[in-house]
């Protein structure tokens, strides 16, 4: 994970900041940083989004391949996914860094998301015990500056939301061979229902106190963190403690009561922009190094 260091004069003003909710910033404990999120960037998937969340960029590429269903779960499509650190976000990704940091998020969104909780994988279904189709996701950091998980996720959703999937058609010839036929109408597809899949949100403790989405400086004077991903409807299906501080139980219920609220307030205006910025079509304007 990038870090920076900070003097003991900063972490002070920082930790008396935080307990005053005046953060450096100017944000209350409980508030983002701004955040641009755009879909449909990468022209080469079946869906994708690009999100900047303070100095955070996060790309995310969506691709569907036809593949065979677990066995565990005959009647399933499942998602797998790869983040690649690159070196450009901060020098510290490169080599190992970035290798052991990718693995820790992609198993992390692995445990969010890929379950029917989060999202119905039996649409993605197309022949139960032969073929499903499989969403490939491909997480890329271009520049990190805090809060990797919230702006993943978030990321995420918006590119789940923005994959469309060709129609399949099964055809049997005489001897019982089954066929599988896709369309060629890129309006001929199908879409993801995206209203449960949970966004992250990552609580630090620090002082007395806890915040939400904290930057790399405040990051530094946090011993302790609670990620929860959390639903529309204010449902938990995943929470996890990093840092190698402590935290005591009235602590993990206060941050626990705040990631609730914080999370569900989130997803409403997430999908409003994204249906705004679906319903502009082709009219809509590109932004970014991508347009």
């Amino acid at each position: 994970m990038a870090t920076v260091e900070v003097s003991e004069a900063e972490k002070v003003y920082i930790l008396h900041g935080v307990r005053d909710d005046l953060r450096v910033d100017g944000r209350g404990c409980e508030d983002y940083r701004h955040m641009e999120i755009e879909t449909d960037v990468v022209s080469n998937t079946d869906g994708s989004a690009r999100v900047k969340l303070g100095h955070t960029d996060i790309l995310v590429g969506v691709k569907a391949e036809i593949g065979k269903p677990k066995p565990m779960v005959p009647d399933e499509g499942f998602l797998e996914f790869f983040v690649d650190c690159s070196a450009n976000a901060t020098p510290q990704f490169e080599g190992r860094g970035g290798e052991d940091l990718g693995t820790e998020i992609s198993n992390t969104l692995y445990k969010v998301f890929n379950n029917r909780h989060s999202l119905d994988l039996r649409t993605l279904c197309i022949s139960p015990k032969e073929h499903c189709w499989v969403l490939y996701v491909d997480v890329l950091l271009l520049q990190c500056d805090g809060n990797l998980f919230d702006a993943i996720s978030i990321a995420i959703k918006a590119a789940l939301f923005n994959t469309r999937i060709p129609k399949v058609h099964i055809s049997e010839d005489d001897e019982g061979t089954k066929e599988i036929e896709l369309s060629d109408d890129p309006y001929d597809c199908m879409r993801l229902k995206v209203d449960n899949v949970p966004c992250i949100v990552t609580l630090c403790k620090i002082g007395h106190r806890h915040v939400v989405d904290a930057t790399l400086q405040e990051k530094a004077c946090c011993m302790a963190s609670v990620l929860m991903a959390v639903t529309s409807s204010g449902n938990i299906t995943c929470v996890r403690k990093t840092g190698a501080g402590s935290l005591d139980p009235e602590s993990i219920f206060e941050m626990t009561e705040t990631g609730k609220r914080v999370g569900k307030a989130l997803h409403p205006p997430l999908l409003e922009l994204l249906q705004q910025e679906e319903s502009l079509g082709k009219t809509r304007p590109k932004v970014g190094f991508l347009g």
